[in-house]
């Protein structure tokens, strides 16, 4: 991990140089202090060298001036190299998010996914930025007051020295611990934004019942989890640091009586007593610094962990003799396709369906069937394992990602639009298109009018998940999208079943015309809306159970036509 961490250092490797070279210097001209004071006492003073003193005194001054300079570019550009670690790492991990499979989004929270994206890679580039620095400054620190300490005095400097292998005991014995406890706080913090993120994007559902008390309570439930876990990482930090506080506190306890003795008995005057008391508080200054450093090395390093968690995430793979099939003409072929999301649990069994060039073909039966299984397989959002999925005879597995879904278009009940203009969700079907292409589109999908009804028109912000239309609106701008994408297949997953008769004659005037010349897969639970399909098959538990025109359906007396009756004498 390491290795790893030390690799995003790699593109500022100018800056972080610098900054290193002005740690390592802000830690040597901190041992010039003690040299002096010791030079003074022993030397200028009793000699009454008053001219020297001054000499000294603005030498010191001048050093501490180059020191806050120093300072101030580590504070600075070291900040500076941390967050550009950070936005380095954060464009990884969202470039890394495009290319995972629809799988890994099932199994894992919106809220939990923005953590490590946020709070976690702030963490890691405070380690980025701190740790180095934190690492040069106080290790040279102690190393060369401890050099000194041994030239005042070797054996006064081996009695203090004997208090270190307790300081790090004292470290390592709490590290684990503390380690243990970011991470776990870490993992609510993930808890909690899930329960906001998932709160926030359903308030009208929550408004519309009036379960606000449930959300809270839901909340709460997070909000404990996270104060249990914080309460474990502060008293591991507490116990860390009053540890090794009452540590370093013998340090002084021993350098007070074994100096005092010293001094006593006439072993090392009074000068090189004041600047060995000088020197030690140089000595055990960075050493507390390194034991603070923990906390924050045990944040950083939970936080490149949960990062590395998703980086380390398989990616889609498409095969390595993959090709870009350019335009497909649209003749699908499913052959004995078997399918579950578990391996446990099969949701589509030995499926085979043969759907003409620009053939409208429908699929309907019971709910949870595998009619959306379907339409996810074609686009190969999920891998079959079993059977093959071709189109023009070609298998899917051999087409590139970018090249087949390119060739499908895709109009849902639950549609996403982005918190952007009509404009860029229109165009987002296809980015290089031209102002009047996409004002085509918009016609052919009957929403213009009303888009230009608006005052801003095409650059009317339409809210988050188009909060700001109503379903109908919603559906058309998808449909104009599609429209702009211009695909020779489409899927229609469950299209117009939460719209209201008007709006939904409306849609499909919009879809009728979208359809014209391209293969069109339709999943439908109304089946007044797919009388016209060039054929249909029903579905029930993973398998085809009818198939045919709708004439035809209707005289087997079977699935079909028992639903399609019910259906008509509910309308009537």
């Amino acid at each position: 991990m390491l290795k790893r961490f030390i690799a995003y250092y790699r593109p500022h490797k100018k800056i972080f140089i610098l900054d290193m070279t002005a740690s390592l210097l802000v830690s040597v001209i901190g041992i010039l202090y003690p040299m002096v004071t010791r030079t003074m006492l022993n030397d200028l003073i009793p000699e009454r060298k008053y001219q020297m003193i001054v000499i000294f005194g603005l030498t010191l001054l001048l050093l501490y001036a180059v020191r806050m300079a120093l300072n101030f570019f580590i504070q600075y550009q070291g900040h500076i190299m941390g967050v550009r670690m950070q936005a380095q790492m954060r464009s990884e991990l969202f470039s890394h998010l495009q290319k995972l499979p629809f799988t890994f989004y099932d199994n894992n929270e919106t809220g939990k996914i923005m953590t490590r994206m946020t709070s976690d890679l702030n963490d890691v580039s405070e380690l980025a930025h701190h740790g180095p620095e934190n690492i040069i400054i106080s290790s040279v620190s102690v190393i060369l007051s401890f050099g000194y300490l041994m030239y005042i005095n070797v054996l006064l400097s081996l009695i203090i020295f004997v208090c270190v292998p307790l300081l790090i005991f004292v470290s390592l014995k709490t590290r684990k611990k503390m380690r243990d406890a970011f991470m776990a706080s870490r993992k609510a913090v993930g808890v909690i934004n899930a329960s906001v993120e998932s709160s926030i994007s359903g308030i009208r559902v929550t408004k519309a019942f009036t379960n606000a008390e449930k959300e809270k309570e839901k909340f709460e439930e997070g909000n404990v989890q996270f104060q249990e876990a914080r309460r474990d990482a502060y008293r591991a930090m507490g116990e860390f640091h009053s540890m090794t506080t009452f540590v370093t506190d013998i340090f002084n306890v021993v350098i007070l009586i074994a100096g005092g003795l010293f001094v006593y008995n006439g072993q090392i005057d009074f000068g090189d007593y004041s600047a060995f008391v000088v020197a030690i508080n140089l000595f055990l200054g960075p050493v507390n610094t390194l034991i603070r450093f923990m906390e924050q090395y045990q944040n950083g390093v939970t936080g490149f962990e949960r990062f590395l968690e998703i980086i380390d995430t398989p990616p889609e793979m498409q095969s390595a003799d993959a090709k870009d099939v350019g335009r497909l003409d649209g003749h699908i072929e499913i052959k004995n396709v078997t399918y579950g999301y578990e391996s446990d649990k099969e949701v589509l069994d030995d499926v085979s369906l043969d759907i003409e060039k620009g053939k409208t073909f429908a699929l309907v039966g019971p709910s949870g069937g595998g009619k959306t299984t379907i339409c996810h397989l074609i686009p190969n959002f999920y891998k079959v394992e079993n059977g093959d999925i071709f189109i023009d005879g070609i298998n899917v597995k051999d087409m590139t990602f970018e090249s087949l879904r390119r060739n499908i278009g895709i109009v849902q009940q639950d549609i996403y639009l982005f918190n952007s203009s009509m404009r860029d969700n229109i165009l987002y079907g296809r980015l290089d298109a031209t102002e009047e292409e996409m004002i085509e589109a918009a016609k052919r999908a009957n929403i213009h009018d009303y888009i230009m009804s608006l005052e801003n028109g095409y650059d009317t912000v339409i809210g988050e998940r188009g909060v700001k239309l109503s379903g109908g609106q919603k559906q058309r701008l998808c449909i104009a999208r599609v429209f702009l994408k211009n695909p020779p297949i489409l899927i229609l997953d469950e299209a117009t079943s939460a719209l209201d008769n008007t709006t939904e004659i409306l849609i499909q005037q919009a879809l009728d015309e979208l359809c014209k010349g391209r293969t069109t897969i339709v999943v439908a639970h109304r089946l007044s809306t797919i009388k016209n399909a060039d054929e249909i098959a029903v579905i029930a538990n993973g398998k085809i159970v009818e198939q045919g025109d709708h004439n035809k359906l209707i005289n087997q007396n079977g699935i079909y036509s028992e639903l399609y009756n019910l259906q008509f004498r509910q309308s009537a």
